[in-house]
Parts: C-alpha cells; sequence; structure tokens
C-alpha cells in the first residue's frame, strides 16, 4: 500500500490486535510484534501523532504499554476497551482539495506494508 500525503503533521490511528501484533497474542502466552511494525514506526517523524485503538480490556494497560516500549513502538494515546466492530475514520477535506481522511485495510496478523511518499505540493 502506498499513501502520498502531504508535508504536514500527520494523526495515525492504528488498531493494536491483527494490526501491529499477533491478534490476541497477549491472551496466548504473550504479544508478538508483526514484520514491518518496528521499521514503520522507526520512520515516523517526530510531529506525527500515534493513537492506538484497542478492545482489550482497561486492565490489560500496562502489560499491553511495557510491550510497545519494550519493542519502540511509540504512541501518544492508547483507548482501551473499544467496541469490536467496524471503526470508522470520518474528517473533512481542506478547501485547497487536499484529502485528510485516509483509510488502510490489511490482513488481520499479515505484515505491516505501508509504503508513505511525501509530496511538497500537496
Amino acid at each position: 500500500m502506498e499513501l502520498t500525503l502531504s508535508t504536514l503533521p500527520k494523526t495515525w490511528l492504528f488498531d493494536i490486535d491483527g494490526t501491529l501484533v499477533k491478534h490476541n497474542g497477549y491472551k496466548e502466552g504473550g504479544d508478538v510484534l508483526l514484520p514491518g511494525v518496528a521499521g514503520f514506526f522507526s520512520k515516523l517523524p517526530p510531529e506525527d501523532a500515534v493513537i492506538l485503538l484497542t478492545a482489550r480490556p482497561e486492565a490489560s494497560r500496562e502489560e499491553t504499554e511495557q510491550f510497545l516500549q519494550k519493542n519502540g513502538i511509540r504512541y501518544d494515546k492508547i483507548l482501551f476497551g473499544l467496541p469490536t466492530g467496524e471503526r470508522i475514520l470520518v474528517n473533512d477535506d481542506k478547501p485547497t482539495g487536499l484529502s485528510m481522511g485516509h483509510a488502510v485495510r490489511k490482513d488481520r496478523d499479515a505484515p505491516l506494508s505501508i509504503d508513505v511518499r511525501i509530496d511538497s505540493a500537496l
């Protein structure tokens, strides 16, 4: 998947299970980071915000945060206890025509593969 984005700072929203780590790994002996995740996160500019979303219960916060920190996955906020249904991003486009809402779907437990191209003309 390739995203062509502007030079503006971004907000990234990531589900945890099946997107960043093996789905329900925390229930089956411990989380396992999926291929591509560490590399992708290492390239995120520091001015970008990262918000993690999960249906995991609040009781799993400490274990989850320790795993993420140990694996160098930075984030600004984590929301626990979310519903297990669809996640919908709704955002308005800029009057210039810049598209401000993007969605990336991936197969559960597949490697994270997002190529970001920055276009200074946007």
